[in-house]
């Protein structure tokens, strides 16, 4: 197969069918022949990424995704999207481990963030416990001069409870709970856009999407980030 790109996937798996629904979704086509070439790897028993760096004593996902990019990289993709937020913890490692060019997910967040909403300057970011302390989505904010807004104590944990207690281990989306927990951050914390930094809270978007504050949808922008790729290789 030519011209493909490769999602690492699995982490976990409901939110990695919505990424692939958006993707089949959005592109523009009319026949089979139409939609892109991709290979998903879902691979779903990589260890959980915020338990690990929350605890550095717990397995680390880091060889798991190491051995993916590897792997994948001798069948020469054009690109790689990892779909999990806080898997770019390893950014630097995984791409050091490849030539083939891997988007950045946090960073094409926070481009959209400055194209679309040129005049907010305070930004919140909610996802697991992990990503809103490891400083992922903070390095890529303060670098264009934004603000950084993060969750309250109680406001996370509202968060873990909607990704971990109803997404991951239901396989179901508090609608309610997931519109709470943004008009919090925009009501109580004072942000201005609020960056949905898990690709479990990118599924409960997909699945509860009246929202009535303005959010960056880190996966969606992933999606439309990898149309717009696969395009340019069907261009050359």
């Amino acid at each position: 197969m030519k011209d493909f790109f490769t999602i690492i996937g699995g982490m976990g798996t409901p939110a990695t069918e919505s990424y692939l629904r958006l993707l089949n979704k959005r592109t523009p086509a009319h026949q089979d022949q139409d939609y892109f070439n991709y290979i998903l790897v879902n691979h779903a028993t990589v260890p959980d990424r915020s338990t690990y760096l929350m605890d550095h004593s717990q397995p680390s996902p880091l060889p798991d995704l190491l051995a993916d990019i590897k792997e994948q990289s001798q069948l020469k993709p054009s690109f790689f999207v990892i779909a999990c937020n806080t898997a770019h913890y390893f950014y630097d490692d995984l791409q050091a481990a490849t030539p083939v060019p891997i988007v950045h997910m946090p960073r094409g967040t926070v481009s959209y963030i400055k194209k679309n909403y040129p005049d907010a300057k305070r930004i919140g970011v909610i996802g697991t416990k992990g990503t809103t302390t490891d400083g992922i989505y903070d390095r890529e904010l303060i670098q264009q001069n934004l603000e950084v807004v993060k969750p309250t104590d109680q406001i996370q944990k509202l968060t873990t409870e909607l990704i971990f207690d109803d997404i991951k281990n239901q396989n179901q989306v508090d609608g309610e709970l997931f519109h709470e927990i943004v008009k919090r951050m925009v009501q109580e914390q004072g942000a201005e856009v609020v960056i949905l930094g898990c690709t479990e809270l990118s599924y409960a978007q997909e699945l509860a999407p009246e929202l009535k504050f303005p959010v960056a949808d880190s996966q969606s922008i992933l999606v439309d980030k990898s149309i717009e790729l696969a395009t340019k290789l069907r261009a050359k």
